[in-house]
């Protein structure tokens, strides 16, 4: 399942309830593979925010009923997924 959406919304959901700063700081090999051991909270996280269709306030109301590990894994799914934008973009 992936993150569906404006990628920016969800940084900006994800900032405002100061997700960003932590992650930068974690092992990013070591969360991706707690949640890929346990890929149904993984699901429902993914859920939930997909669920939010892009309502930045609703967003920041999911992030903030979500346990650490799975708000931790969103940030790094959106820092991937703008990376990987970043690098189709530059290629074309």
């Amino acid at each position: 399942m992936f993150l569906q959406g404006d990628l920016q919304i969800m940084f900006d959901a994800l900032f405002t309830i100061g997700a960003i700063d932590p992650v930068l700081k974690l092992d990013w090999a070591e969360v991706t593979k707690e949640m890929m051991a346990n890929p149904q909270i993984l699901s429902d996280a993914f859920q939930a925010i997909n669920g939010c269709r892009g309502n930045r306030e609703l967003l920041i109301q999911k992030l903030h009923r979500m346990d650490e590990r799975s708000v931790n894994y969103i940030a790094m799914e959106v820092a991937r997924e703008f990376c990987e934008f970043q690098d189709r973009k530059n290629l074309h």
